[in-house]
């Protein structure tokens, strides 16, 4: 795998190196020591897979809080989304930073998020699918999200928004913690 530290510390995103021969490419897609090597957490508790008929779908912007952060990797398997990080760690200097990246089927490629970090995504295909790999199980008295278009982040979707659920479209606004 190739990895690219994003902009945002703590955060990457990983490509495949395939070996390709007559029937096709085999490549390595996770591993545990590729992880350790970065200082970052490899545990895989839960995987999910999440469909969406409409391009333009929205999804977003999800996290978990103490005690059930989590890390995810997100792949998408079928289509292209525009995946979107943003950094709500207080004390991290990339802290209300945010970065966006293309997935698809074609690129293959992933991305690590890490624990205190809203993520979301715009589908910009139809009928696409992604898939999840967790570090913790979905803990709903800790879920909690901020909007796709809270000002604080400042994020420029690349659709209008087709789809989006009830619970996803009432988050509130970021709230700035006074220092």
């Amino acid at each position: 795998m190739t990895w690219t530290e994003l902009k945002l510390k703590g955060a990457y995103a990983f490509d495949l190196e395939p070996i390709w021969d007559n029937r096709g490419f085999f490549a390595r897609a996770f591993n545990v020591e590729d992880f350790k090597e970065r200082g970052l957490n490899p545990a895989v508790i839960q995987c999910n897979i999440a469909y969406n008929y409409k391009k333009g779908t929205m999804r977003g912007m999800h996290f978990q809080v103490e005690p059930a952060t989590e890390v995810k990797l997100v792949r998408c398997t079928h289509g292209t989304i525009y995946d979107v990080i943003v950094d709500i760690r207080p004390d991290s200097p990339t802290y209300l930073q945010h970065v966006g990246i293309e997935l698809s089927a074609e690129n293959r490629r992933t991305l690590y998020v890490p624990e205190m970090f809203a993520h979301g995504y715009q589908t910009l295909t139809d009928d696409t699918e992604i898939f999840y790999q967790v570090s913790q199980g979905y803990a709903p008295n800790c879920a909690r999200g901020y909007r796709y278009n809270d000002p604080a982040f400042g994020i420029e979707w690349p659709l209008p928004i087709t789809e989006i659920s009830e619970k996803d479209n009432s988050w509130s606004d970021f709230a700035v913690p006074s220092r």
